[in-house]
């Protein structure tokens, strides 16, 4: 007899969630070691310990790959904030949430945005959540019209 699916409890990350942060992990590192993100996830590719799920690197390229514009969006609409006195937990979660939000055609807006809020308030401070959804929030706006 097969064994019943369990529906995960509300809030729980599922394989993408657990991906998501893996990326922002790797991320994270990197921007506070100064080193390059690609580079960085190829060493824990090669250590495998812990594995790194196929969209934890399809996130970290992607964010690369984007970062310049990425960051000048977050750096144009933070409201008080410059890149480099945010948390680097917050601009970490910003460029993960822009790009999933900018580039990621397959993900809903919404999702990009809840999944950013949601690493925001596990990892960071209790203002994060709300200064993450906000400059999300404003990208969507903006979506339309941006030159990506």
């Amino acid at each position: 007899m097969p064994e019943p699916v369990r529906p995960r409890p509300a809030g729980a990350p599922g394989a993408r969630g657990k991906a998501r942060k893996r990326a922002l992990d790797v991320l994270f590192e990197a921007d506070v070691r100064g080193v390059d993100p690609v580079r960085l996830l190829a060493d824990r590719i090669a250590a495998a310990d812990p594995p790194v799920p196929e969209y934890a690197v399809t996130l970290v390229e992607g964010v690369a790959a984007h970062r310049g514009r990425l960051d000048q969006l977050i750096a144009e609409h933070a409201v008080d904030w410059t890149l480099d006195r945010m948390p680097a937990v917050d601009r970490n979660v910003l460029r993960l949430g822009g790009y999933e939000l900018l580039y990621a055609a397959d993900m809903p807006d919404a999702v990009a945005i809840a999944e950013a809020v949601r690493l925001a308030t596990e990892l960071s401070t209790d203002a994060s959540p709300a200064f993450v959804n906000g400059l999300l929030g404003k990208l969507l706006s903006l979506k339309p019209s941006l030159a990506l």
